[in-house]
């Protein structure tokens, strides 16, 4: 078989730690399977080269932080083919420029285009485990790009369609997927399987278990997922396009409290407006999640958006270039803000969800500031430092430990 396994940083943040996963990637390689190996940078490095770059620089630029963190996961693939050369294991590191994974230009939230495989099937053919710097890529003019936080998930599941593997392992500090975060949540079970489109919209809503292009690129090609702890024996919960368990109503609830809304008020009512607006954000990269528009009035309307807080400054930059000419009158930034989102397949053929959803909202006495839904999930903005109380009083409403 061929296995492509993906640790986390959690999972290879020290010398013991790296030793005891050399130890599970050595028992797979000698079962007789080709093994690929995908690591993140180990433990807090990626913030702590931040920090580094911050005591340089206030605004450092894009492309210089990618030459700068990417050398965290080429750090740990090292580290960890040392680590198997003491067991005598043979293994390689390989960095992006060296595999040639291909992405996008766009620094710091680059896109993966295309894998050349040659490299990492020839290792494979000399018996070698080969050890893949995750969260990187080369663009077009060959400087190295990073893929966003959680990159490395995505690196794995990509390397793992590109050769048809048998298998995709995403090894973490927790033990599978669970109905929510159960550092939130203590009575939080964990899922034996989940969907693809479950686990994207839980990934995409804060879930922090995979990230969230890993899984939509891991259903596009149908690559089945299988999330366990690096730490323990345990099975792990698997992700995949049909489960075979009884259809729950709710699969989980997830939290972000990494949220900013920006409203843009009293906004000329003629057609296009929007369009330029949010035309002029996509072009910039911004990710734009739930989207209000109120009623016109006087011929006037707002526009309220969430977005990543970590976007919110280049978002500020953006609507102080273009405020007039999209004849916004006047501007309002909320940082302190939390999303909690309600996920599950089984939502589209029940209803009364969401009043639900809103009863325990009331029970927990916390107030709702946006609300958006969709087929299977429904998210809403409330205040950031309600998001626990929040978690746990829908976890409990829907009997989601039971």
């Amino acid at each position: 078989m061929l296995i492509v396994q993906k640790y986390g940083g959690s999972s290879v943040a020290d010398a013991t730690r790296v030793k005891n996963v050399a130890n599970r990637i050595a028992k797979t390689y000698q079962q007789g399977n080709g093994v690929i190996v995908v690591l993140s940078a180990q433990g807090d490095t990626t913030d702590e080269l931040i920090a580094k770059a911050k005591e340089i620089s206030s605004n450092p630029s894009k492309r210089e932080m990618d030459m700068l963190l990417t050398t965290g996961e080429q750090q740990s693939v090292a580290l960890m083919a040392m680590a198997l050369a003491e067991l005598g294991v043979p293994a390689i590191s390989l960095n992006a420029a060296q595999v040639k994974m291909h992405t996008s230009r766009d620094y710091g939230v680059a896109r993966l285009k295309k894998i050349e495989t040659g490299r990492i099937e020839s290792e494979l053919y000399r018996k070698n485990v080969v050890i893949v710097t995750g969260f990187q890529g080369i663009n077009r003019y060959e400087d190295l790009t990073t893929l966003g936080r959680g990159g490395s998930d995505t690196t794995a599941v990509a390397i793992a369609a590109a050769l048809n593997a048998d298998k995709c392992e995403i090894y973490t500090d927790v033990d599978g997927v669970y109905t929510a975060d159960p550092r939130i949540v203590p009575n939080a079970k964990k899922l034996e399987e989940i969907t693809y489109s479950e686990m994207l919209e839980l990934a995409s809503l804060g879930a922090k278990v995979l990230h969230n292009r890993s899984v939509e690129m891991a259903k596009r090609y149908n690559v089945e997922l299988v999330v366990r702890s690096s730490l323990n024996e345990s099975e792990g919960t698997t992700v995949k396009e049909e489960t075979e368990v009884e259809k729950m109503l709710i699969s989980g609830v997830a939290g972000d409290d990494n949220v900013a809304r920006v409203s843009l008020l009293k906004i000329v009512d003629k057609p296009g407006k929007a369009f330029e607006i949010f035309n002029a954000l996509g072009k910039n990269n911004i990710n734009v999640d739930i989207i209000i528009q109120s009623v016109a009035t006087d011929g006037k309307r707002n526009i309220s958006f969430s977005i990543d807080k970590d976007s919110l400054e280049d978002v500020k930059k953006i609507v102080e270039a273009n405020i007039k000419k999209w004849g916004v009158a006047g501007v309002e930034y909320d940082e302190n803000l939390a999303k909690v989102s309600v996920v599950g397949a089984g939502m589209v053929s029940n209803a009364g969800v969401a009043s639900k959803v809103f009863e325990a909202m009331y029970d927990a006495d916390v107030n709702i500031n946006i609300i958006s839904t969709s087929e299977i999930k429904i998210s809403i903005l409330i205040e950031k430092d309600d998001m626990k109380r929040a978690m746990r009083a829908i976890h409990d409403k829907f009997n989601l430990g039971n």
